[in-house]
């Protein structure tokens, strides 16, 4: 008679075990969880801070000389709608802390714009592309002189005022040429796309697209002049940044 009562109660403390090992079993798989979103979590963060860190080395190794300060900044916002008035960003710099109005602005491709207006620790930049922005560049191959105009994002670069027996090809750097007091002289701004005679100015209708992707910007560097004197080295020309290639000799 205790045999079947006997069964029946190990039956039920072995389904009590069971259960047991199963709570404990879903309580481990939970803390799994909670670890493995912890862990994907962590490994996001340290993608995003491998990547920062890649485009800071790349500004870090722009070589400038002592007649410029580079100053670094956060991209705080760009431009605000497709009806925004000007075609900018915010940085996280002001007056204060080296974003004067004028102020050009770099990454290690080449020109952003300049600083427009400032606040105590923010600044508003004109972006090259905006229709307002007009900057004296130099093609780097044949030193043809000329005006880059903004055309608005999305659209293609122009360049004025270049004479028609210019030899500017498709492919060449377009470079600041200093003319226009508000930048300093030789830094990449372009590259030419399209080179045609104008029909309707005596000039060359050139287009032309930015180096950088002013889209995708998040850290710039700021050149504030610090009113040193550029270095000459004598019997060789300066291997900086700003200032364009020395002209290439002509062979006798």
């Amino acid at each position: 008679m205790l045999t079947p009562i006997r069964s029946a109660q190990d039956t039920a403390e072995s389904m009590w075990d069971r259960y047991f090992d199963l709570v404990s079993v879903r309580e481990e798989n939970e803390a799994l969880k909670q670890k493995v979103a912890e862990l994907e979590a962590r490994l996001l963060a340290n993608g995003e801070d491998l990547a920062e860190l890649k485009r800071l080395r790349a500004l870090v190794q722009l070589p400038v000389d002592q007649t410029w300060r580079p100053l670094g900044a956060r991209v705080l916002s760009g431009r605000m709608g497709p009806n925004a008035v000007l075609d900018s960003i915010t940085i996280s710099r002001g007056y204060s802390t080296g974003g004067r109005p004028g102020t050009p602005l770099v990454t290690h491709l080449g020109l952003v714009g300049r600083v427009l207006k400032a606040s105590a620790h923010s600044s508003i930049v004109l972006l090259l592309t905006d229709p307002s922005s007009r900057i004296a560049v130099f093609s780097q191959e044949t030193r043809a002189p000329g005006i880059l105009v903004g055309m608005g994002t999305g659209q293609k670069l122009e360049v004025n005022f270049v004479q028609r027996d210019a030899k500017v090809k498709p492919g060449e750097i377009l470079i600041t040429s200093g003319l226009d007091g508000k930048y300093p002289k030789g830094i990449p701004v372009a590259k030419v796309l399209k080179v045609a005679p104008s029909d309707y100015t005596q000039f060359m209708a050139i287009k032309a697209d930015p180096l950088v992707d002013l889209q995708h910007l998040e850290e710039v560097l700021l050149l504030e002049p610090t009113g040193a004197p550029r270095p000459l080295d004598l019997g060789e020309a300066p291997k900086e940044f700003i200032g364009p290639p020395a002209p290439k000799s002509a062979t006798p």
